[in-house]
């Protein structure tokens, strides 16, 4: 939306450490095109949150004005707040690799997942999995796969098409036999292989979770036999039908009279 601060339609207010955008055609009343958006300093200007709508909430009588940046003041002293009492109340040491942490954080380096031989950038900004090298591929989209996750192993198990780079699904219908052109693939959630990308996405400080879930730049996907699959079991399934579908009586023809 915004690309730099020279943007002649919004204007700016640097504020404790974070950058506040607040539309020029912003009208003194509640309306969905208001828009406050606020960043972190150094995340500006690819990840913001739109705290408001140029409408105040301060108690008693509201007052709106074109362009409220205290909405936005408010809410900053109210983060910053919060996360020092939470540094003060149970501070935490976060073991990281500083070298990591560096090209993931401050060289935008994205994560990566390796599945049989080839290369995925984990690009939570695109929802996907996005395959290196391969501009034909789409990848495998997280929102496509979301009945795939297992929530006990926090983990994915998707039927890949190795040649493709691509999620795809067997025809559940009608397989009488395991697919000998796709396999079975197990890889961690976008929460595990990204943290950071997760945190930015959904406002978290940057370091929320590292010190449970560690921070790692590559994975490996796990490649799981067919038989130890719901596919299995499906296969047997659709195989039981087809037999007893073989087996019904066929109906029998009654021949009419002769004259």
């Amino acid at each position: 939306m915004i690309k730099s601060k020279n943007d002649p339609d919004y204007t700016f207010e640097e504020y404790n450490g974070y950058t506040i955008a607040s539309h020029k055609n912003n009208v003194p009343e509640r309306d969905i095109n208001n828009l406050i958006i606020v960043y972190r300093t150094d995340d500006f200007p690819n990840y913001g949150f739109i705290i408001g709508l140029d409408d105040s909430k301060l108690s008693g009588r509201r007052k709106s004005v074109p362009n409220n940046m205290e909405d936005a003041r408010n809410y900053i002293d109210w983060v910053v707040e919060a996360r020092q009492e939470k540094a003060a109340i149970k501070p935490k040491e976060i073991t990281v690799d500083p070298k990591d942490y560096d090209l993931r954080v401050n060289k935008g380096m994205l994560p990566t997942l390796d599945i049989k031989g080839q290369t995925f950038y984990v690009d939570l900004q695109m929802d996907k999995l996005r395959p290196k090298d391969d501009f034909l591929s789409n990848g495998i989209v997280f929102s496509d796969i979301e009945l795939y996750y297992d929530l006990d192993k926090r983990a994915y198990t998707i039927p890949y098409n190795p040649k493709t780079h691509e999620f795809q699904e067997p025809d559940y219908m009608n397989i009488k036999e395991f697919p000998k052109d796709l396999i079975a693939v197990e890889f961690p959630s976008e929460r595990l292989l990204d943290r950071i990308g997760w945190n930015r996405k959904y406002g978290f400080d940057l370091t929320h979770g590292l010190d449970k879930s560690g921070l790692q730049l590559k994975f490996t996907a796990k490649e799981i036999p067919w038989q130890q699959t719901f596919l299995a079991g499906l296969i047997k399934s659709n195989l039981n039908a087809e037999n007893k579908q073989k087996e019904a009586p066929k109906n029998s023809t009654r021949k009419g009279r002769k004259m």
